[in-house]
């Protein structure tokens, strides 16, 4: 019987998130990461290649947040 080292915690999850989580009702985007809540909720499910798609689309969704509403962050 051959005994194994312990796994360890995983890796941690690559995340956009910046703890500003408020979200803008026009958009329905979060204006701190500009994720979408089903995403934002699914994020730790998702595969890694799902998440390198969803943060490759992240910089142009900011445009769809009113610039003024993005002043205060």
């Amino acid at each position: 019987m051959s005994a194994e080292a312990p796994a360890g915690p995983p890796p941690p999850i690559k995340t956009p998130c910046i703890k500003v989580c408020v979200v803008d009702g026009e958009s329905g985007l979060c204006m701190g990461c500009y994720r979408r809540l089903n995403e934002v909720a699914a994020w730790s499910r998702f595969t890694d290649a799902e998440r390198d798609a969803i943060l490759a689309e992240l910089p142009d969704r900011r445009r769809l947040i009113r610039p003024e509403k993005l002043a205060m962050f």
